[in-house]
């Protein structure tokens, strides 16, 4: 290569460009062209310099023992001059270089080149130039990064915690979202409970995406300036965190707790990555400004203002419904706590996880965590974590409970058998209601002479009724109803083998409830209108239309469908239900931790413990249930079930009323219709208290009259309501379905107090009136009746009773003061009174 084409080539592709072309053409006459093989050694680290070197052709790369400045260690590109600064400043070489390919230098020695600098001194000045503008860059780039590290260090974030800990479907699919989330750029919002380590979640996000280098820092929301100025900075003025992260990550902790001024700046942040810098009053609206940095939004619920912004949204999952992981976060929180304070690890009792996982978990992993290291102190070196240990690990769904399967085994072992309910019911009441029925047919008709009504009316109603606050539904449990319905579902299925109609829960659960309102309305007309109880053959009929609906809807769909949404009777007995002091539950923690099959629900062969059944017959998991409305006490949970989940529970009568309950229209419809059914089997009495002079023996007074005792009731209670509510204007009352359930006392016990008249009077009766259903004279047999006096004491003391607990529950759902309550408390007084002069008196 000529000089000229040398002193060109110079000037275009390396740092000496800066030198005059005199001083270039000097340079290129004496340059000498030398070849270096690969992999050889161009200058060693600590000598003193050899030559210039100009790499002409080839790579280099550069090693070097000093740790503390990894800079030193680089590679080299055409054009690069190298031992210059050596050469002027006389230092030794900072570095090792070594051919990567073979190269070909441009070679100036050493001697020639300290020449050249004193005859040109041009070379040194130029170059103390360019060291100097240099140092200004790293000192102003170093300012700039520390000024940026001053204002980020308050924020930042500089490691993930800990990974996602489980092996649950749950667990799993997090960390999928975690994955997708890391490899793109778009705004994540993460929400759920508190104590879930939402932004650890959003570290891990950060740290698995290629801008992993950049810096992250979670601001919470809550101490942002309404302004927005510590975010967004101001115009002309000092940067905002966004302008001082780059290219990092935000985040945005508690987004519910943001200023409502920020909400439409932030809102454009994440719709179109701009945001506008504040601007001082009077000043001009500055101009939009781009940013580079990602969003991650953390929360305890969805935003549904900024949702349609977001890229990706993460919903973590709480740790109640993650009870298969508890015992790997448990193995994890011990190890981590047990390394830190270098004491020896504990093995967790089975016991000890059973109650962890039948616990909430309220506060999540955080009170987990505090849960287990507070338990390894306790435990003070022992080598087993017990159960008693884990002492605050009990949710508020198990207080107040006592496991009756516990404390008394032998009911246990009665309730898992044969004989609970399914010898009972073959082997007794379906053969006695096919007598019973046969009996109303061909019998006397009426009540004094004929023991099956004697039954029905004197024995069944009072006995149930005073059941239902202590075994909720069990008579369902032995209803000869769907004893006939099912042995319909097993004979149809043998003549026709077929696969039964699934149900249909959404139409069922809409309209489901008012077809059983519907029929029990027509019960109670029938049985005013035409003296059901005092007519045998009537009362058979309408125990067999509830039969043939059961026989029906049993031939045509699975399992219990009518006793589920249609039969009136178990409409009733799962209202009442609710008010029992006895629950049929299961763990949710060892059902979702440790049952795979769900044998409880869907039945199965025999596994373990548990028995080979059919499942539920009312398709009711008793892990999820909320009260004893879909709970017929059948057993067939606990029969089937191989891990002891499943619970029998002494409990406070009602307690789900003002805790978990889910009020339905349907059931406060047939609630006050079941009030009103009250003052109809008193219509006599009625009309006598208040002065009325129908005539009952004419159908359409005696209908009509009918219809509006069973309305009345209801009208009386919402019009206390409405007073309630005009009021209590300044304050949100309870909505009047939700309030309505505080009457189910005073319906109960009016029922109650209504056939223990019938019970005490005429069911010590039931030796004679047997001897007269088959033409015998029991005139001698004895008789066992109580005195007026007796029943008007029971009866006064049962409704009195049923008064003071509607509202004792008026007050517990309502959870407000009895002065602001008044109106409620007087509606149920008035009811208790006109009861008390109609059935007492």
């Amino acid at each position: 290569m000529t000089s000229p084409e040398t002193v060109t080539w110079l000037q275009e592709r390396t740092s000496l460009g800066i030198l005059s072309p005199e001083v270039l053409n000097a340079i290129a006459q004496v340059i000498e062209e030398q070849v270096v093989s690969a992999k050889t050694d161009l200058v060693s680290e600590g000598n003193s310099p050899e030559a210039l070197y100009i790499l002409v052709e080839g790579q280099l790369e550069s090693n070097s023992t000093n740790q503390s400045n990894p800079a030193l260690a680089c590679g080299f590109l055409p054009g690069a001059v190298i031992e210059l600064k050596e050469l002027l400043l006389e230092e030794l070489t900072p570095f090792t270089i070594t051919t990567v390919t073979e190269c070909h230098f441009w070679v100036v020695p050493a001697a020639k080149f300290r020449e050249l600098v004193t005859q040109y001194p041009e070379i040194a000045q130029a170059f103390s130039r360019q060291l100097a503008q240099e140092l200004a860059q790293v000192t102003s780039a170093l300012s700039y990064e520390q000024e940026r590290s001053i204002a980020l260090r308050p924020y930042l974030v500089t490691k993930a915690q800990r990974g996602i800990v489980g092996t649950s479907r749950y667990a799993v699919r997090l960390r999928e979202q975690i994955r997708e989330a890391a490899a793109d750029r778009k705004s994540v919002d993460i929400f759920g409970e508190p104590g879930l380590e939402k932004d650890n979640i959003a570290a891990l996000i950060h740290f698995g995406s290629p801008k992993r280098r950049e810096p992250i820092i979670k601001v919470n929301c809550g101490i942002l300036q309404t302004s927005g100025a510590d975010l967004f900075g101001r115009a002309g003025g000092k940067p905002g965190l966004l302008e001082w992260l780059g290219e990092g990550t935000l985040v945005l902790n508690n987004i519910q707790e943001l200023p409502e001024e920020l909400l439409p700046a932030v809102t454009q942040l994440l719709k179109t990555g701009t945001y506008t810098p504040v601007s001082r009053s009077g000043d001009p609206i500055a101009e939009a400004r781009p940013s580079k940095a990602r969003i991650l939004i953390v929360s305890e619920k969805a935003q549904s203002t900024i949702e349609r912004c977001i890229g990706h949204i993460i919903k973590v999952p709480p740790l109640r419904v993650r009870k298969a992981d508890i015992q790997t976060q448990v193995e994890y929180y011990t190890s981590l706590y047990t390394r830190s304070r270098g004491v020896s690890k504990p093995h967790i009792t089975p016991e000890a996880l059973r109650r962890l996982q039948s616990y909430d978990f309220p506060g999540n992993l955080k009170e987990l965590k505090n849960l287990v290291e507070r338990a390894i102190v306790q435990a003070e070196g022992a080598n087993e974590l017990t159960e008693e240990i884990f002492w605050p690990a009990e949710t508020k769904k198990k207080r107040f409970r006592v496991n009756l399967l516990n404390a008394y085994p032998s009911l246990r072992r009665f309730l898992r058998s044969d004989w609970w309910p399914d010898r009972i019911n073959y082997g007794f009441t379906a053969t006695a209601f096919a007598i019973i029925v046969a009996i109303l047919f061909i019998g006397p008709q009426t009540r004094d002479r004929n023991f099956v009504l004697n039954l029905f009316w004197a024995w069944w109603w009072p006995f149930f009724l005073f059941l239902f606050p202590f075994l909720g539904r069990v008579w369902c449990s032995v209803c000869p109803f769907m004893i006939y319905g099912e042995i319909t579902q097993k004979l149809s299925l043998w003549l026709w083998p077929r696969k039964l109609k699934r149900w249909p829960r959404e139409q069922a659960e809409k309209w489901g409830g008012w077809f059983m309102f519907g029929l029990f309305t027509l019960i109670f007309l029938w049985e005013e209108l035409w003296h059901l109880e005092n007519t045998a053959y009537l009362s058979a009929c309408l125990l067999l239309l509830i039969t043939a609906g059961a026989m029906i809807f049993s031939a045509l769909f699975e399992r219990r469908f009518w006793c589920r949404y249609l039969c009136p009777i178990g409409g009733m007995n799962g209202l009442f239900a609710k008010l029992s002091m006895t629950e049929l539950r299961a763990q949710q923690g060892i059902c979702s931790a440790s049952c795979t099959t769900y044998q409880c629900y869907k039945g199965g062969p025999q596994k373990g413990e548990g028995l080979e059944t059919n499942g539920c017959p009312l398709y009711s998991h008793p892990a999820q249930l909320e009260d004893n409305r879909d709970c017929v006490l059948c057993m067939t949970c606990l029969k089937a079930c191989p891990h002891r989940s499943v619970e029998f529970n002494l409990r406070p009568p009602g307690i789900e009323l003002w805790t978990t309950h889910v009020p339905r229209t349907y059931e406060v419809a047939l609630l006050f219709l079941l009030l009103g059914g009250i003052y109809l089997h008193r219509l006599p009495e009625l009309q006598s208290w208040l002065g009325l002079q129908l005539d009952l023996t004419d159908f359409w007074q005696h209908l009509g009259l009918s219809l509006l005792v069973l309305i009345i009731p209801a009208a009386l209670t919402f019009g206390a309501y409405g007073l309630f509510q005009l009021f209590n204007a300044n304050r949100k009352p309870r909505k009047f379905v939700e309030l309505a359930y505080s009457y189910l006392p005073l319906v109960l016990g009016g029922n109650l107090a209504h056939y223990l008249r019938l019970g005490l009077s005429e069911g010590g009766r039931i030796l004679p009136v047997t001897f007269a259903t088959i033409g015998l004279s029991g005139e001698q047999l004895p008789i066992l009746v109580a005195h007026p006096a007796v029943i008007d004491f029971l009866q006064g003391a049962t409704l009195i009773f049923s008064v003071l607990m509607t509202m004792l529950l008026t007050q517990k759902i309502a959870k407000q003061s009895v002065r602001s309550l008044l109106w409620q408390h007087l509606a149920a007084i008035a009811l208790g009174a006109s009861m008390w002069a109609i059935i007492v008196f």
